[in-house]
């Protein structure tokens, strides 16, 4: 109240209207709306460093997921009444733990968390992987030979993926996740919580079929949880992104070097640029000599 007499229009306007006149103005004020999730291009302090060449991805807006309740998991979890089964191996990653470098200890007091340094990492030691994972309640593959039969059509980057039978183009896959005015990115990494074929949640607009833990339709790793200060139940809003879209962070400190030579989405990024090449040489062809010298 003291702010709005602080200005002389409005003590004049106040005079005029009288204090019942002061309600009924204020009465009418329209309602602020409610906050909407808001992409942030840059959250470190550094500048983005691209981790490939840019292409047509990089114009990809992938719808958000609103409101959806998040739960913590963590590589290296035992299994519990509630949740039988372990994370020492993940649904793609036979050896998840012995790859990841340990056990990620949720254990605040046995983690490192400074957004200064961009340091989000169990204390005991330096993890072979990235420590901002989570997990979505899909498994593309069946067995270790074949694809469920509706990932060609439902997983928007199946065809440009062109994988092998049986293996996953989920995997590695990254998101944007928001909450409480914080943006960070996270690699898929493992299936659940609970389920692992709501591909209508994760790829569609249906809400979550699982209803345990206040149907959780997001598994965030401690670093994630760390980062964003949040607490396992809280609601979050989520969205695919490509890689070409995530900015240097604390996401990228640990576990992601170089693609290797048969990575997937590196082999689809050159296919394109070979397209583009092929695009240049033919309108290059077409043009005259006058054109070629000026």
């Amino acid at each position: 109240m003291l702010r709005f007499f602080s200005n002389p229009c409005y003590l004049l306007l106040a005079l005029a209207l009288g204090s019942s006149g002061i309600g009924s103005l204020l009465a009418q004020t329209p309602a602020k709306p409610a906050a909407k999730p808001k992409v942030v291009v840059q959250t470190g302090t550094r500048p983005v460093i691209p981790s490939r060449p840019a292409s047509q991805t990089a114009r990809i807006l992938y719808p958000w997921k609103t409101y959806v309740t998040a739960t913590i998991f963590w590589v290296g979890e035992q299994p519990t009444a509630r949740n039988p089964t372990p994370n020492c191996k993940s649904s793609w990653d036979q050896s998840w733990a012995i790859n990841f470098g340990g056990y990620d200890d949720p254990n605040p007091a046995n983690r490192i968390a400074n957004h200064t340094t961009g340091e989000f990492r169990p204390k005991g030691f330096i993890p072979k992987l990235s420590t901002f994972y989570i997990a979505l309640p899909y498994n593309d593959v069946q067995g270790w030979a074949a694809h469920k039969a509706e990932a060609p059509r439902v997983i928007p980057w199946f065809s440009r993926m062109r994988p092998a039978p049986g293996k996953t183009v989920l995997k590695g896959r990254w998101l944007q996740i928001y909450f409480g005015g914080r943006s960070c990115y996270a690699q898929w990494e493992d299936c659940g919580p609970w389920t692992t074929d709501d591909w209508e949640y994760v790829f569609g607009n249906k809400p979550p079929k699982n209803r345990e833990n206040s149907a959780a339709g997001i598994d965030l790793s401690p670093s994630v949880r760390d980062f964003l200060i949040l607490r396992s139940g809280q609601k979050v809003h989520w969205r695919f992104v490509e890689a070409s879209q995530v900015p240097y962070g604390p996401w990228k400190k640990y576990g992601t070097g170089p693609l290797t030579a048969n990575d997937p989405e590196l082999l689809a990024q050159r296919r394109y640029l070979e397209y583009l090449r092929k695009l240049r040489d033919e309108q290059y062809q077409k043009k005259s000599l006058a054109d070629i010298q000026n």
